[in-house]
């Protein structure tokens, strides 16, 4: 049973990685993003706050905890789960902001509002740290669990057999006893010819 459940590591390493990079830049981003104005607020470097615990901290984390796990997995069922992480925390990333006022005191919207001044750079912030973020994070996730779960458990994969060059030698045949007939043979009887000798008178 446990033989069915391994894989190649090689299988998850670059879905992996780049779910790798992507937890890093959704978790600190907001962080550094103020440096170069590409930012929500509150626009300050490395500015703790709350929603950005719930928000991109977190889900960053669970993001980069999946890409890891598939990194060094060399099971189904743990690759899977790395996987599975992974898809949910880039969930979070698209959804959270929508649904933070369900739990939000003031009702109001977590994450705080694009500083950017022109409506492109606003929509390219709102993308980068969330919606578009989070949909990279899955489809990526995606093609790493269907990778994984792409050779049925039990099935192994062969390996190529190097041609021979040689001559092909001869499969030995088992020989056949070959019952050879008996010749019999029948005594032939002489025709005995009897010479009558005349007897001179």
């Amino acid at each position: 049973m446990a033989g069915m459940l391994q894989m190649r590591r090689s299988r998850g390493a670059a879905s992996g990685f780049l779910l790798v990079l992507l937890g890093i830049w959704g978790a600190i981003i907001p962080f550094i993003g103020p440096y170069f104005h590409y930012a929500f607020t509150p626009d300050a470097s490395w500015t703790y706050t709350t929603a950005r615990l719930w928000l991109e901290i977190l889900p960053g984390a669970a993001v980069f905890l999946g890409g890891v796990l598939l990194m060094i997995a060399t099971g189904r069922h743990i690759a899977m789960f790395g996987a599975t992480l992974a898809a949910a925390a880039g969930a979070w990333f698209a959804l959270g902001t929508m649904l933070s006022p369900l739990w939000n005191t003031g009702g109001a919207t977590l994450g705080g509002t694009p500083v950017a001044s022109t409506t492109l750079m606003r929509i390219m912030e709102q993308v980068g740290f969330f919606t578009g973020l989070g949909a990279v994070v899955i489809f990526v996730a995606a093609a790493a669990f269907g990778r994984i779960s792409a050779v049925s458990a039990g099935i192994r994969e062969v390996e190529a057999v190097p041609a021979t060059t040689g001559p092909i030698s001869a499969v030995p045949t088992e020989e056949i006893p070959v019952r050879s007939a008996r010749t019999e043979v029948l005594p032939v009887r002489n025709a005995r010819t009897e010479e009558t000798q005349t007897t001179p008178a």
